[in-house]
């Protein structure tokens, strides 16, 4: 059975840096949400302080939905991916895109874990200033993260092998190596609730 897993946190938590160690542990593809976003981006004059159009993110949703068509109808049975969504609790952009993500995997045959990524307001605000950032086409502004911060939560969506880690102090290998573990747990829980079922 393959692994779909699914890195959420704000901007700036480090979803890519994480994913990137996570992706040599377990084999798997990474498949970032600026490959679905940086397309449309790309095409505004965005200085990554100031309000996005309203609508943009329809766009980079259709992108999103073909990229996951593609997956689901070409990859390989075994193949492993890792995605990584800003998703935030309460809001329904962000709810829709968790689905996408969701059906994708059924549609895969994969196991499904989402991960939260949490981290506290003054080190999210110090790590989202990182120049580094704006030449991917990412949001630097820190009043904006503070506010986040603040007043949201990072989605939360029951999910039998769903994780929450705190990555506030601890570095992208140990984040990886700790969602590696329960990547794991999950994939062998699966599997033996797959070899447990009567045939149909």
């Amino acid at each position: 059975m393959s692994i779909f897993v699914l890195l959420m946190g704000f901007p700036g938590v480090g979803k890519l840096t994480i994913a990137k160690e996570l992706g040599s542990l377990i084999s798997a593809k990474i498949v970032d949400n600026h490959w679905f976003n940086n397309p449309i981006l790309r095409l505004l004059d965005d200085d990554g302080t100031a309000p996005l159009p309203n609508g943009v993110w329809e766009y980079t949703g259709r992108v999103r939905q073909t990229v996951l068509d593609a997956i689901a109808t070409y990859s390989l049975p075994s193949a492993n991916f890792i995605f990584t969504h800003a998703g935030v609790e309460g809001d329904e952009r962000s709810a829709r895109t968790y689905g996408q993500f969701v059906e994708a995997a059924r549609q895969s045959n994969a196991v499904f874990v989402p991960v939260r990524l949490l981290c506290a307001e003054e080190e999210l605000a110090r790590r989202i200033s990182s120049p580094a950032r704006r030449e991917r086409f990412k949001s630097i502004n820190v009043d904006t993260s503070r506010s986040r911060s603040q007043n949201a939560l990072v989605l939360d969506v029951p999910h039998q092998h769903a994780l929450s880690l705190d990555v506030t102090f601890t570095s992208p290998s140990e984040s990886a190596a700790a969602i590696r573990d329960h990547v794991v747990s999950a994939h062998n829980a699966a599997l033996k609730a797959t070899e447990s079922s009567p045939p149909r």
